[in-house]
């Protein structure tokens, strides 16, 4: 039988250790160094500050020696950099798993010894190596057992890649991928408990005491049941093997899932997931809702159990992960540059800051000037109150944009989820309550019943989008109405009873119940939204697309010059654009105060209430003004304070906040001249409600007389019913000489009592 035949990879591991020890001692870093003394301009004119070499590496080294460092990450960068061929970077990123078995074994060569006797306060695993190191060295010379590498371990080793590295997506890591470093770009979806993992497993023999350890390689193993020591052999006792969970290593591990971005599916497909592992020191870096580059080994692991019987030969796949960069972070995890400081200090000095601030916002979007303000203001958010009874005021403002179609509502929606660091896009049509808030389902790791958050709970200290806001079922739409005024979500199912946490702004777009708004109908019928809902949205903007000559010219302009440039033209008042990154760092930086409204101010706000409560009478066609309108007003104006770095609400910010509701309301009215609705609609709606008896049929012809005085009793002009007998002169028509008007095509029942 023909021998098979080897294949030879052309690496020299010997030699690639010793590459790897080199890397280590010698990599060096200049830097500059500090002046010892006073810096004069005859000492500045003389000399430069000499440089400081310093070696990470090596000093990182002692760090973990001396336990004060557990996790050492190599940056291939700086491989590449000491290594001109890139050979060693390049066999890294091919075959990482076993790299980093050779870099474990060259920093445990010039890993130094740490000798410093173990105190009360230390990890049980360093008291029994220590112990056991004493007893060794009493019987030296004996075939004592030595200690798993693994378990004398106390630190891990990660890679880093290299910057110009390009990330890729979940369906495009190949077959061709396993054993290779790949950076993998997409959202957390779901995030395990962390719990502990063996890796080395301590076994103690009731016989002779001997202890036997145990490496752990894969997520399943078999422990060994007899002692295999001498002695147990010689006397034939077979000994049982108890297992010592003290002695034994257990490491972090959590498992998380990964799913594509929405631009990073193709067509007609729907989004891939991948298993990440996560241990040690990478746990707990990440949440659900985060969008992330992972950097990881792909690696198979085989189906166990009855999944093994039924998938045969297949086996699941998983990202070990190595480094993770997160592209959106926390506004309290934002890192500030000297530059993006100095942006933000200059912004601050700006007269116009609100404005520029507004218009930075999709400025690709012509137009919205005050949509874009309240948005902004929806972006920085109010400052959320407590209690001393621990009642929690919420301080997150909602805000909901309904109008026409093509008003570029789905637009800003896309545009205020990439800003804020947490933002969830999603529509009414294709989400469902258990989608929007939380679903129960199995954990694939142990079997048990877990929580899996849904869009708000990943939107969480966020703002989650909901497009078409007006298709959602009821039943689904009623979920959201605690998370908009408690900022919870109330889970009792599965036997799981729990309360999540979702304080996240919503903000909605829906279009009117006709599809168009309809001027001919009452505003509260063109809205379609239940009372209880529309009264938990701060503001709501009715965006109609009215046809206006002036307008429209600039709207055309301006969409055609975007198009043919694929920039926005410069903005109106000579206002450059602020980039959204520095936008971003501006709101962390705002968000950072927490404004108090004092006493005159608080008057202010009670006054301006009141007089908003005797105007309820005017407004009740499509809002109720409650005192969740004060809140309201409250939060924008604290917000408004907030974008000044102000530690007090001044009376400025109350009237913008008032300004703005009155502006929601004047755009949800809708009147072109005086804000009244269409007189000759509502004329013609009097006269067929004039013309039917108490039963509901319609009169052939009504006294034109009566008609006249009921509508100048409404208000309107004697033109105003002209103008209506003439517009819907081919519905009835004049007769009597003049007194009766004639419906046409209906007989007449009864005669009509004068």
């Amino acid at each position: 039988m023909a021998a098979t035949s080897s294949f030879n990879i052309g690496v020299n591991y010997q030699e690639e250790r010793e590459k790897i020890t080199t890397f280590i001692e010698k990599f060096a870093v200049e830097t500059t160094a500090p002046p010892s003394e006073p810096d004069t301009p005859s000492r500045r004119s003389r000399r430069k500050p000499a440089p400081v070499i310093s070696f990470p590496y090596a000093e990182q080294l002692k760090a973990i020696a001396e336990r004060t460092q557990s996790k050492l990450e190599i940056a291939l960068d700086d491989i590449a950099a000491f290594d001109e061929t890139e050979q060693l970077v390049y066999n890294i990123e091919l075959n990482t798993r076993r790299y980093v078995t050779l870099f474990y074994e060259a920093i445990d060569a010039l890993l130094p010894e740490n000798h410093v006797m173990p105190s009360d306060d230390s990890d049980p695993l360093e008291v029994i190596l220590f112990q056991r190191r004493q007893h060794d060295a009493a019987r030296e010379g004996t075939n004592a057992p030595l200690f798993p590498a693994m378990l004398t371990r106390r630190y891990s080793v990660y890679f880093k890649p290299r910057s110009l590295v390009k990330a890729v997506s979940v369906r495009e890591v190949k077959g061709a991928a396993v054993g290779h470093m790949v950076t993998v770009r997409g959202m957390v979806t779901r995030v395990s408990d962390v719990k502990p993992q063996a890796v080395v497993i301590a076994l103690s023999c009731d016989k002779c005491g001997y202890e036997i350890f145990q490496e752990v390689t894969s997520h399943n193993f078999t422990p060994i049941t007899e002692c295999t020591s001498a002695d147990c052999k010689k006397n034939a006792s077979k000994g049982k093997l108890y297992l010592q969970t003290r002695a034994s290593k257990l490491i972090k591990f959590q498992e998380i899932k990964l799913q594509e971005l929405t631009d990073q599916v193709p067509m007609g497909h729907i989004p891939r997931s991948m298993s990440v592992h996560l241990y040690d020191d990478m746990t707990r870096s990440v949440n659900p809702g985060d969008v992330v580059y992972i950097t990881g080994v792909f690696l198979p692991i085989p189906y166990t159990g009855f999944k093994a019987l039924r998938a045969g030969l297949i086996t699941d796949t998983y990202l070990e992960a190595h480094h993770v960069h997160q592209m959106k972070k926390q506004y309290s995890q934002m890192e500030l540059t000297p530059e993006i400081n100095a942006q933000i200090d200059a912004l601050q000095e700006d007269q116009n800051l609100y404005t520029r601030l507004a218009k930075s916002i999709a400025p690709e979007i012509w137009g919205h000037d005050d949509v874009k303000k309240a948005l902004l203001l929806l972006l920085v958010g109010g400052a959320t109150k407590e209690t001393k009874d621990g009642m929690r005021i919420r301080g997150d403002l909602n805000v909901c944009l309904m109008g026409d179609p093509g008003v570029a509502k789905s637009q800003l929606l896309k545009q205020i989820s990439k800003i804020s660091p947490r933002g969830v896009y999603t529509t009414g049509r294709g989400s469902s309550g258990v989608g929007l808030t939380a679903s129960v389902m199995k954990d694939p790791i142990t079997e048990e019943m877990v929580l899996e958050g849904g869009a708000l709970v990943l939107a969480d200290n966020g703002i989650a989008c909901i497009d078409e806001f007006d298709k959602m079922d009821e039943n689904d739409r009623t979920a959201i109405h605690e998370v908009m005024e408690q900022q919870t979500i109330s889970i009792s199912k599965a036997g799981i009873t729990t309360t999540l946490n979702a304080r996240a702004s919503i903000l909605a777009a829906a279009n009117p119940q006709y599809g168009r708004y309809n001027p001919k109908k009452r505003v509260a019928d063109n809205i379609n939204l239940p009372a209880a809902l529309l009264s938990r949205f701060d503001i709501l903007f009715l965006m109609l697309d009215t046809p206006t000559v002036a307008d429209d010219l600039r709207l055309a302009q301006h969409v055609a010059y975007v198009h043919m440039h694929l920039h926005h033209p410069q903005l109106e008042g000579n206002f450059a654009a602020v980039e959204t990154n520095v936008i971003r760092h501006f709101i962390a930086r705002a968000r950072q105060f927490d404004p108090s409204v004092p006493k005159e101010v608080g008057d202010y706000i009670v006054n301006a209430y009141v007089h908003l409560r005797s105007r309820a009478k005017e407004m009740e066609d499509f809002q109720y003004t409650s005192a969740r309108t004060l809140l309201s007003v409250i939060r924008m104006a604290t917000a408004l304070a907030r974008l000044r770095f102000a530690d007090e609400v001044d009376m400025a910010d109350v009237d913008e906040a008032l300004r703005l509701m009155d502006v929601s309301k004047a755009s949800l009215m809708d009147r072109e001249d005086g804000h009244a609705q269409d007189p000759i609609s509502v004329i013609f709606e009097l006269i067929k409600t004039m013309s039917k008896d108490g039963e509901g049929r319609m009169r052939s012809d009504i006294s034109i007389a009566k008609i006249r005085d009921r509508v100048i009793g409404k208000g309107y002009t004697e033109d105003d019913f002209t103008e209506c007998i003439e517009t819907y002169q081919d519905l009835w028509m004049v007769a009597a000489n003049g007194t009766k008007l004639r419906w046409v095509g209906i007989e007449d029942e009864y005669d009509d009592d004068e």
